[in-house]
């Protein structure tokens, strides 16, 4: 798969992505990178750390999230000047965490190479069209409003084959197709931790997955700890994600996870 112009080999490898969020309310990092000069010494750490890729938010999608097309010219001032100052300083492919097509085009005019849509392509109607206008990569995830499901593997599936379906009618050629089971988006704890435990079943599509489960309330639900506190829980999904084959994890603490990988690969690639 080519990102940018960056090579991935999949499958075989799993790729952190590192998280910028430049917002002022982000579940675990909110304020601390939206001064550009700030966001590039947290981007440069993150590359010296190992990251493969920099996802950058320009809107919070924490539980009890109003979603809604209305915010595109704030999200878009938000995360400009971040994209272009990284894409003046540094070579890495950049994602955007977006959910809004004219954020996404904005973003892709400055140079970003994926657009993260936490929607799937099923909230805004001319989002597909514009990634593959712009042959851009996309990961796709599934979110539902509601955590209501009759059987949860099976619908999750449906829904992201649905959303699959969006991709391929607007052109978006199939080698640009990343899916994520959406951890924290319309799913309870219980929920969230049957979807980690089957990762392997959403290979079923043909499509590289991700996983983004880092610091999210998954992991302070069952280990009763807060958000600040959740870095070995979340090394512990960076792990099931590299033995259940996703090739992208997308975290914040880029070290500790990029150790994690190399040594959970070693183990499933050691010979018998």
């Amino acid at each position: 798969m080519k990102i940018g112009n960056y090579e991935f080999q999949i499958p075989g490898h799993t790729y952190v992505i590192g998280i910028l969020n430049v917002t002022e309310d982000s579940f675990s990092d909110g304020g601390k990178y939206t001064d550009p000069d700030e966001a590039l010494r947290h981007v440069e750490k993150m590359i010296e750390d190992g990251a493969d890729m920099i996802d950058i938010g320009g809107e919070s999608s924490r539980p009890g999230t109003v979603y809604s097309l209305d915010g595109a010219e704030e999200e878009i001032q938000r995360v400009l000047p971040v994209i272009k100052a990284i894409k003046s300083h540094f070579d890495i492919p950049l994602s955007l965490d977006t959910y809004r097509s004219r954020t996404a085009r904005a973003g892709i005019e400055a140079g970003v190479d994926m657009v993260n849509d936490i929607w799937g392509l099923r909230f805004d109607p001319d989002m597909a069209k514009t990634i593959a206008e712009n042959s851009v990569t996309c990961c796709l995830m599934h979110n539902r409003r509601e955590a209501v499901y009759s059987d949860l593997v099976r619908e999750v599936l449906m829904d992201l084959a649905e959303s699959i379906r969006l991709a391929e009618e607007a052109g978006i050629v199939d080698a640009r197709i990343i899916l994520d089971p959406g951890i924290g988006f319309g799913k309870t704890c219980k929920q969230n931790l049957r979807l980690m435990n089957i990762l392997e079943e959403f290979h079923m599509f043909g499509h590289p997955v991700l996983l983004g489960a880092s610091r999210k309330s998954v992991i302070g639900d069952t280990l009763g700890l807060p958000v600040e506190e959740r870095l070995e829980g979340t090394l512990a999904t960076s792990a099931v994600a590299v033995m259940k084959g996703c090739s992208f994890i997308r975290v914040h603490d880029v070290k500790e996870n990029v150790r994690v990988v190399k040594m959970a690969e070693a183990i499933r690639n050691a010979a018998g």
